[in-house]
């Protein structure tokens, strides 16, 4: 069970921002799985004579509580501990001039949107704040599949 916490992270449970970004489904899985191995180990002990998991058990054990360590670094600490960007822009610095469509299927560039007065959709004859230019843009980044 604690095996598969593990690795049902990586193959399935990444997908959804719910269980990425806390994996509370992987955690309640190796907490299932600790249960099992608890019981498995402490019937191992009280009979030995008709139970032979003493040292399996205490070694799967060792293992799973070794799992969930890496999990917990791997998803609590490696993955957030990304090295910063030597060429992005600071807070307050000005983006570089860039190009990109927009739903309208139209390239847009950040100078045009910086010198155009009026928001909207131009085919629609939308006319918000003609006449002046706009102070800035706001960029908007989403995380996900791209």
């Amino acid at each position: 069970m604690a095996l598969f916490a593990l690795i049902s992270y990586f193959v399935l449970f990444y997908r959804w921002p719910v269980t990425r970004d806390f994996p509370w489904a992987n955690y309640l899985l190796f907490a299932i799985g600790g249960v099992l191995i608890a019981s498995g180990i402490r019937r191992a002990f009280r009979r030995p004579d008709l139970y032979r998991g003493k040292i399996a058990g205490t070694v799967l054990g060792s293992i799973s509580l070794l799992l969930l360590g890496l999990f917990v670094y791997v998803t609590g600490f490696a993955t957030k501990a990304l090295p910063a960007s030597k060429g992005a822009p600071g807070v307050g610095a000005k983006a570089p001039d860039f190009s990109l469509t927009d739903e309208y299927g139209n390239t847009v560039t950040l100078s045009s949107l910086l010198t155009t007065a009026g928001v909207g959709d131009p085919a629609q004859g939308s006319t918000v704040g003609a006449g002046t230019p706009p102070n800035g843009v706001i960029l908007i980044f989403y995380r996900g599949y791209w």
